[in-house]
């Protein structure tokens, strides 16, 4: 697949008006929120700019309807880009501001000479440190002891470390391995579980089946969208577990994650990513479930970084196709 080259350190390198005549959708509902910069380069090179007028996750539809009249580029968030809505577009690049790419049918894209970019690279110091915090408030009680205060309760909830913890990371990209990197200045010991991960050196690399007997906490950073987590996975652990999810939603069965809370098989979670969103489902009752709403790459300095070069990488490669 023609893969822009990666952008360099440089931001706001100067912008030519190489997409002149091109109609660009944004899909990200926040894009350029806080800094119109990502938006003055998209229009400077010439674009003709169509918003998310629904200012939430497009779905299949709204996507289909807002790519029709000569739509030939995406700065694409979460949305659903299977083969139909390319087929059913005149769309010739896809620029994903974020780096997962489960939602993207990157095969499909090859076929159709849809040039596919994204920025892998920004969202990850952003994504870890959220994890980490979530990690030591769940440990802590620190949402709990919070609320407790703001109603006027002087409530001591004993917490635990996490020197000493047994985490399960599922998934050692370039979030996971960062993840790792974060717990070692905690004492932490960490296991990794990723088929696709060969080893390394200091690395311990075991099947889920294995590891999760062993996990104080498991956090999940993979790709894809099939379940990772569900009943058969939660039976596994040892009472008291932790699960922090910062990857897609539906690699936690909801329902068996609400029984497992039920029983104590996990004593909290966290959870940035929903399988619909906004979120309004059951785990909203649970005081030991901290929820944020998919706000894993929403620092400033990533937000800004992440929307520059995805409008930098749309522009290089309408500048490197022949067509």
């Amino acid at each position: 697949m023609n893969q822009p080259a990666h952008l360099n350190d440089q931001i706001g390198e100067s912008v030519v008006p190489v997409l002149k005549g091109q109609k660009i959708l944004i899909g990200p509902s926040t894009f350029a929120a806080l800094d119109s910069a990502p938006m003055d380069n998209l229009k400077k090179s010439g674009a003709t700019v169509i918003g998310n007028p629904v200012k939430r996750r497009l779905n299949k539809q709204e996507l289909l309807k807002l790519l029709k009249d000569g739509v030939t580029g995406l700065i694409a968030g979460l949305e659903p880009l299977d083969r139909e809505v390319m087929e059913q577009s005149d769309l010739k690049v896809i620029s994903r501001c974020g780096s997962g790419m489960s939602n993207v049918d990157q095969q499909a894209a090859e076929e159709l000479d849809i040039t596919v970019c994204s920025t892998p690279d920004v969202p990850v110091a952003s994504v870890a440190e959220l994890t980490l915090a979530a990690m030591l408030n769940l440990l802590r009680m620190v949402h709990q002891m919070n609320k407790d205060l703001h109603a006027g309760q002087w409530n001591k909830r004993i917490g635990g470390l996490l020197e000493g913890k047994t985490v399960v990371i599922i998934g050692f990209g370039r979030i996971g391995r960062k993840i790792a990197s974060l717990l070692d200045a905690f004492g932490a010991r960490w296991l990794v579980v990723d088929p696709f991960f060969s080893g390394g050196a200091n690395v311990e690399c075991i099947t889920l089946e294995e590891a999760l007997p062993k996990a104080d906490i498991v956090t999940i950073h993979s790709s894809g969208d099939q379940c990772i987590l569900g009943g058969n996975e939660f039976a596994l652990m040892k009472p008291g577990g932790l699960i922090l999810n910062a990857a897609r939603g539906e690699l936690v069965e909801e329902e068996a994650l609400l029984k497992a809370l039920d029983d104590g098989r996990i004593a909290g979670a966290w959870l940035d990513v929903f399988v619909d969103e906004p979120y309004n489902g059951a785990l909203l009752k649970y005081e030991q479930v901290i929820l944020t709403p998919h706000v894993g790459s929403y620092t400033r300095e990533c937000r800004w970084r992440m929307e520059v070069e995805a409008v930098e990488n749309l522009i290089r490669a309408f500048a490197q196709r022949k067509s």
